[in-house]
């Protein structure tokens, strides 16, 4: 009985609006979803190529970097070329005025080289072809030594008093008070007439480094001035190669008493090319003597006789030597060259006549 009463409970009903949630759910994704013909098929979006856009930018960026570069070295050369040009043409120019400077202190043959030197670089350059024939015929011509006047103290007030005396000096070949005196209007004007002061300058120093050596036998000196007077201008062929003699003499004055070999070969050169170089107690050619015999003692004592025979050779051809070289010398003759042995001679016999007996 209950199981059938509990059948018959009344159910209780349902809004008339009311939908299932599915129901709900399925409808809303339906009304979301854009109709489509079933009749066509389905096309994928077409997307836009990127590839070929960045391959075009980069084309792009890479032709503008090219071009930039190549106008940039277009502009490096030709900015290169006129410092060339520019630096070559200054120095062509004052070649030129030092040339005149040494024409007008009587230096032609300095002042033949520096015009060969600007013909051989621009030969179009204003004046310089005229010039150098004015010298050619200058050098020629036999010129009176200028004996140079005496004047008064000169008024150093101003700069060309300054000036006048120092160009006086100069040709007083007072060459220290020369170059004291072009320190002075230095001093006093370091622009005024730059192109002759140091034309000048060149002239005082190079022949001052020269009387240095030659005639005082100052070699440090005159290498020192002579280096000087390369800052304003090239050297001539006397002046380089008397301070490479001086260099040479220097170097082998300091191996005297401590390696006689090497001592004897660096005035070996300067005896060959300046013998009467000196450093106010030697010539080259006294030094080159005694660097031979004690050289050849060296070598004896070293047993090394015949070199020493052969160097005590050399040095009795420089000199006459001392009685310590001239015992070793024919000792080193013995023992290099010893006497011959001569052999015994055979005892001749009498030869009898053996006649055999019958």
């Amino acid at each position: 009985m209950s199981e059938q009463t509990e059948n018959t409970q009344p159910v209780s009903p349902q809004p008339e609006n009311a939908q299932p949630e599915i129901l709900e759910s399925e409808s809303t994704a339906a009304e979301s979803t854009p109709k489509v013909d079933d009749t066509q098929p389905i096309k994928p979006p077409k997307k836009p190529s990127r590839w070929r856009s960045i391959l075009i930018g980069l084309f792009g960026l890479l032709l503008l970097v090219g071009l930039g570069a190549y106008g940039g070295y277009s502009s490096g050369i030709g900015v290169r070329q006129n410092a060339e040009d520019t630096v070559i043409s200054k120095q062509l120019t004052e070649q030129y005025a030092f040339a005149l400077t040494d024409i007008q202190l009587g230096n032609y043959e300095t002042a033949m080289q520096r015009l060969k030197f600007i013909i051989a670089n621009d030969p179009s350059f204003p004046g310089a072809q005229q010039k150098l024939t004015e010298v050619m015929v200058m050098s020629v011509i036999p010129t009176s030594t200028l004996v140079p006047t005496p004047t008064s103290t000169p008024d150093f007030s101003g700069i060309e008093s300054a000036y006048q005396r120092a160009q006086q000096l100069v040709n007083a070949q007072d060459w220290p008070a020369a170059l004291e005196a072009l320190d002075i209007v230095r001093k006093l004007d370091p622009a005024y007439k730059a192109a002759q002061v140091d034309g000048m300058y060149y002239f005082a120093l190079r022949n001052y480094g020269i009387a240095l050596i030659n005639q005082q036998g100052n070699l440090e000196g005159g290498i020192y001035h002579l280096t000087l007077a390369e800052r304003f201008g090239p050297l001539d062929n006397t002046s380089v190669q008397l301070r490479e003699g001086a260099r040479m003499y220097i170097t082998g004055a300091s191996f005297w008493e401590l390696d006689w070999k090497q001592a004897y070969n660096y005035f070996s050169q300067v005896g060959a090319g300046w013998p009467g170089m000196w450093d106010g107690t030697m010539t080259g050619s006294q030094r080159l003597f005694i660097s031979a015999m004690r050289y050849g003692d060296d070598l004896f004592d070293q047993q090394a006789f015949c070199a020493a025979y052969e160097q005590y050779q050399i040095a009795s051809g420089l000199g006459t030597l001392d009685n310590r070289s001239q015992n070793h010398f024919a000792e080193a003759g013995t023992q290099c060259y010893p006497p011959t042995e001569i052999p015994p001679t055979l005892e001749s016999t009498p030869v009898t006549d053996i006649t055999p007996t019958p």
